[in-house]
């Protein structure tokens, strides 16, 4: 089984796919790493020097390329659902789980938000990023799981793996 996990910057998706990986005894991949690795300098950079569409096209690039393997765990970047490509290759191969967590929760955790290389944040708010970015998420999961403020790493893991176990009964 291969699980995807996407939502919102400061949604945990890279520290509950190292956790949930960890529990499973899959492999982890994190997309914003191979990013980083493509281009050599970090999100930020790329997005102030090529541009939101620069970004999207490196992390399609990344994404398309990935050798998917059973038994992974992939935490993508936030701005994943601005490719349909990445999306669609994803979905045919990976079940997708987003992580739903309140908009108030994402602002309080996203206090670097201007050097994190966030996509869409020109001329807009966090509010109506998190407002747009919710609806794709929701269109392209194969499961969404809530996520409080409060939640432990563990508590988001248990309920991603008690989903998956009665998916699969």
């Amino acid at each position: 089984m291969i699980i995807t996990l996407i939502g919102m910057p400061g949604a945990g998706k890279s520290s509950v796919g190292k956790r949930l990986a960890r529990l499973l005894g899959y492999t982890f991949t994190d997309t914003d790493d191979l990013i980083i690795h493509a281009a050599g300098t970090m999100l930020q950079d790329i997005v102030d020097e090529k541009g939101d569409m620069g970004l999207i096209g490196i992390e399609e690039q990344c994404i398309l390329s990935l050798e998917l393997q059973d038994n992974c765990i992939i935490a993508t970047g936030g701005s994943v659902v601005y490719s349909e490509r990445s999306m669609a290759f994803l979905r045919s191969n990976s079940i997708i789980v987003f992580l739903d967590v309140p908009y108030n929760a994402i602002a309080r955790r996203l206090s670097n938000i201007d050097t994190r290389g966030v996509v869409g944040l020109k001329g807009r708010g966090l509010r109506e990023l998190y407002q747009e970015r919710t609806g794709l998420y929701a269109a392209y999961a194969d499961m969404t799981i809530r996520v409080t403020g409060r939640d432990r790493v563990q508590d988001v893991v248990n309920r991603i793996t008690e989903r998956m176990q009665a998916r699969e009964a």
